[in-house]
């Protein structure tokens, strides 16, 4: 397994913040950098795998999010270097320094992957509303960054989520801990939903 490259010694500051204040926001932005970076690859992942009923809604959907994350990535990235730090953006840097596994799911049904993605996306904007609150007593412009970018990544969600829930408003992958429980109820729920709309016919 790669070792996390270690990022250079900031050699500046923007003005109005500390050597330890900017320290502690570059290291938020860089997590969320990798965060990104991850996330726009699995997009494209499933984008590429997704097969079966609903696949090229779900296969045309995905793009436009691929391009806006990696564009939430190059913002951070550029905010990163604005303040002195060194945005890290290899492969193995994100591999080593990453708090999540490795995406699950290969070749499945349109309802699997958006199953896995729920939880995906579940994670990235939980940890985007912790770094907002990490850096916005320090940083108003990084959190208001990571603020337009969580709204967004929110909306995004919700178009995964459109395709999960019932017509109760309840989603079928409630109560799953991993992406494979949450694919594993996806399918359980179309695979229902086939049969009922067979028995009708």
């Amino acid at each position: 397994m790669p070792t996390a490259k270690k990022s250079p010694a900031q050699t500046f500051h923007v003005p109005g913040l500390t050597a330890k204040e900017s320290t502690t926001v570059v290291a938020a932005l860089q997590d969320r950098l990798f965060a990104y970076t991850d996330l726009h690859l699995v997009l494209k992942h499933v984008h590429w795998n997704v097969v079966g009923p609903n696949f090229i809604g779900v296969h045309e959907m995905l793009d436009p999010q691929v391009e806006a994350v990696r564009g939430f990535a190059d913002v951070l990235a550029e905010r990163i270097a604005t303040m002195g730090g060194t945005p890290i953006g290899t492969p193995g840097a994100l591999v080593a320094a990453r708090s999540w596994d490795d995406y699950e799911l290969t070749r499945d049904t349109a309802q699997a992957h958006l199953g896995a993605l729920d939880l995906v996306y579940t994670g990235v904007i939980e940890d985007n509303r912790a770094a907002i609150d990490d850096v916005g007593e320090i940083d108003p412009v990084s959190e208001d960054l990571l603020i337009s970018q969580t709204g967004d990544l929110e909306q995004f969600h919700w178009f995964v989520r459109a395709h999960l829930e019932n017509s109760a408003g309840r989603l079928v992958t409630e109560g799953a801990d991993t992406e494979t429980e949450a694919a594993d109820a996806a399918r359980g729920s179309q695979r229902r939903t086939t049969k009922k709309s067979s028995r009708k016919g």
